[in-house]
């Protein structure tokens, strides 16, 4: 089992040692415990990550696999965009 070194403020070091006590367990069981459930529902990874809020997105277009083959999409590349004139009237 591996060490893990964690600093808490007091007052949740209250709480856990008054949970702790409660549940005749011991702090780190208890740590172990919350962190497994919590990382069994987030599903081990982070989820607010831009993967894993579009994963179902995926694939989900139709269209041509790679734009830079069509030489349309390429005519202006790394040129400045055109600008338009400003009428006179």
């Amino acid at each position: 089992m591996k060490l893990l070194s964690l600093k808490v403020p007091d007052a949740l070091d209250h709480r856990l040692t008054h949970a702790a006590t409660c549940r005749k367990s011991t702090k780190s069981e208890l740590v172990r415990e919350a962190l497994d459930a919590f990382l069994a529902e987030t599903g081990g990874e982070l989820a607010g990550s831009a993967f894993v809020l579009a994963k179902d997105l995926a694939g989900c277009i139709a269209g041509p696999s790679d734009l830079s083959v069509n030489p349309a999409h390429l005519k202006q590349f790394g040129r400045p965009p055109l600008r338009k004139r400003k009428s006179t009237r």
